[in-house]
This record gives C-alpha cells, sequence and structure tokens, in this order.
C-alpha cells in the first residue's frame, strides 16, 4: 500500500515546508479549529498528530489573538522529540510575539502605547501651527464617528444597517482612534450593558471612579477573566474583514502616523496623532466613568448611567447615557430637540440618502414604560 507521503501534493518529505495559518482566536473569541478540522483539511500534513509538537501546545493559543502567521515545518513519520521540541519553542516564540503586539485594555502593548501617545503629546505647545490644528480637529471628526457611529451603534448594537462597503468604510475609521479593533470594542461593550454597574463590567464604577475611566485599561487581571467568558461577537467574528483588522491592527496606526509625517513633519504627528488620539480617548473614558456619576436620570435603566450635556457635546451625543442606557438598541441618544447629537444627525443623512437602513428609534410606548417619576442631578 501506498504511503500517505507519497499522496501528499509535494514531492518528498523533505521538500519546503508549506504555511500555515494558526487557528484565529483572540481573548473574547473562545473557537478554535478542531483536530476533525485539521484533519479533513487536504492541505494539511495530519501524519502521526500524537508525535507533533505543534498540536500539544495547541491550548496555548485559546487565550491569544495571533497577528502574525509562520510556517510550520512538514513532519516526517520518524520525527524525533528534538524535533518536536524544536516546533514547540517556535510555538512559544509565535505566542509571546502575539502577546506583546495585541492593543486591548489590559494588553501589554496598550501599557506602551498609552503612555508613548502622553509624551507625544507634551511637544504640542512647541510644535503648534493652525495646519497642525485642522488636521488634528479633522481626525477628531473623522475618527470620533468611526467609534460612535461604527464601533458603537452600528456594530455593538446593530442600531441601523449600512451597505457593507459604508460600514467596513466607518468602521476603518474607528481603527485610527486607537481604541482597538472593531470585535474586541464591540465585545467589551456588550459586557458593559449586560453587567451594567456590576463586578463583572468591564469598566464598573463601582470600583472606583479612575478604575472606571482609566484603571480597567491597565487590569491585566480582569483582562484575563474575561477571556474565559463565551464570546458574544459571532456576528462580527464571521466576517472576513474585521478579522483581518483584529490580526493587523498595529499596522494601520503606524501607516497613518507615516503618513501624517511624510506630509507635514512632526508638527503633524504631534497634533494629528498625539493630540488627537489623547483628547477623544479621555471623552471616551469620561463616558464611562462620569457618566455613570454625575448628570441627570430621565429614565427608569435600572442602573447608575446619567446624561451628560458637556461630555455629550464632546462625544458627538455619547453622553446622553442614560437614554442610551434605557433604550440601547436606539440609533438616536439625544432623544429630546434640544440634545446635540451629532452622531444620529450623520446617520438621519445617511437615512434620508438611502444609506442607512432598519434605523431603529423608541416608540411612544417604549418611552411611557421606562419613563422615570423623577429626576436624579448631581
Amino acid at each position: 500500500m501506498a504511503s500517505l507521503s507519497s499522496l501528499l501534493p509535494w514531492p518528498s518529505p523533505a521538500a519546503k515546508p508549506v504555511f500555515f495559518s494558526l487557528p484565529q482566536t483572540c481573548p473574547l473569541l473562545r473557537q478554535t479549529q478542531t483536530l476533525t478540522t485539521l484533519q479533513s483539511s487536504p492541505s494539511i500534513y495530519t501524519t502521526k498528530l500524537a508525535q507533533n509538537g505543534f498540536f500539544n501546545c495547541e491550548e496555548k493559543y485559546k487565550r491569544l489573538s495571533p497577528i502574525v502567521r509562520f510556517r510550520r515545518p512538514a513532519s516526517n513519520d520518524g520525527e524525533d522529540t528534538p524535533q518536536a521540541a524544536k516546533n514547540e519553542q517556535k510555538v512559544e516564540f509565535w505566542t509571546r510575539m502575539a502577546k506583546s503586539l495585541e492593543v486591548a485594555p489590559g494588553s501589554q502593548m496598550v501599557k506602551v502605547l498609552f503612555p508613548l501617545v502622553i509624551w507625544l503629546s507634551l511637544f504640542a505647545p512647541f510644535c503648534f501651527s493652525w495646519d497642525a490644528f485642522g488636521v488634528a480637529f479633522g481626525l477628531y471628526i473623522v475618527t470620533g464617528l468611526g467609534i460612535t457611529l461604527s464601533y458603537h451603534r452600528n456594530l455593538s448594537h446593530r442600531s441601523f444597517k449600512l451597505p457593507k462597503w459604508l460600514e467596513y468604510f466607518f468602521a476603518y475609521c474607528g481603527v485610527h482612534a486607537l481604541q482597538g479593533d472593531p470585535i474586541g470594542w464591540a465585545s467589551h461593550h456588550r459586557y458593559h450593558h449586560q453587567y451594567t454597574d456590576t463586578k463583572k463590567d468591564p469598566h464598573s464604577p463601582i470600583k472606583g471612579f479612575w478604575y472606571s475611566c482609566v484603571g480597567w485599561l491597565y487590569d491585566t487581571k480582569a483582562f484575563i477573566e474575561r477571556s474565559e467568558r463565551p464570546t458574544n461577537v459571532g456576528d462580527l467574528e464571521n466576517q472576513f474583514f474585521y478579522n483581518f483588522i483584529r490580526n493587523t491592527y498595529i499596522i494601520h496606526p503606524i501607516i497613518l502616523a507615516t503618513l501624517l509625517y511624510a506630509i507635514g513633519g512632526f508638527p503633524y504627528v504631534v497634533w494629528g496623532m498625539g493630540v488627537r488620539i489623547i483628547f477623544f480617548s479621555s471623552i471616551t473614558y469620561l463616558v464611562n466613568s462620569v457618566c455613570h456619576i454625575w448628570g441627570n436620570q430621565a429614565w427608569n435603566s435600572g442602573d447608575q448611567s446619567r446624561n451628560n450635556w458637556l461630555l455629550a457635546f464632546f462625544s458627538f451625543g455619547d453622553g446622553w447615557h442614560n437614554n442610551h442606557h434605557a433604550f440601547e438598541y436606539s440609533a438616536r441618544h439625544g432623544l429630546e430637540w434640544w440634545q446635540l447629537d451629532i452622531t444620529w444627525y450623520t446617520v438621519r443623512a445617511l437615512q434620508a440618502f438611502g444609506l442607512a437602513t432598519d434605523v431603529k428609534l423608541p416608540t411612544d410606548a417604549q418611552k411611557k414604560k421606562m419613563a422615570s417619576t423623577t429626576t436624579q442631578c448631581f
């Protein structure tokens, strides 16, 4: 009987190794390829899997989000223990690299990037020019709407639908806000609504104001604990575009910074990357903290969420946080005519042009049910 190696697409086991992609996983994605899937693929060498050091290390990938691919040597029928150990060392190397490049709250990369961006912002007074300021302001609007319109209302809550090309465009704008990839951001936000103001809330104010504002970004222990929860973003994980962004996330801000430097030099980088990112990130994270402590409650949302007009102004409408928690599916957060909501005006314009469809809004009956008899102000 012919051996399995004689049936392989390459001439011999000594031929060049094949490229092999690791199962795409992340802390919030609890799905990995099974051994059955691997065995069913004709492009993967499956001889004597039990002796292959790579498969012995499969468990090490369940909590990681690899953003790199590596070349796996073809195994031989007579593969010895030293070769298996060598394969395992390669797995360990790429595991460490993937973990070091992952951008998510609690990850090592976040602990490096944020101080770096803050340091970059310190040069702002010495690099000021009106054109650099204009670049920062323009990117603040584009990337800010990328977060509020795309990451938040479109992807996290599915408050409306967009054509795929436009959905991906707005999501890519949000990528450059440096708040993580769409899959991770949406997962964190959905957990926030599921466990609002409890210990399982990713940025719970019950752990203190500074924790809900900044501390949760550096909490590695909470990051690991959240990775044990079932995935809640299967709708995004099934799309190639969002997986590609997740696996290559850190590259995109670097490309933008390089482009800014090529156009306007160091001042454009300072204002377009440093000042702009720090300002909008601060607004976003203040919504997580301030809007659960200070403001008014117009609705019985069952939590401590509050409306804060000042943060609503700078966050394109997301500061109407009590409105949002009462009707989280709503594409409109500023429910009153006087409540400024730039994101909603943008969605409304897209709807007028037929680009935004299935736009969700609370009905009068739903408002009546959630109406608060008292208004709390702090």
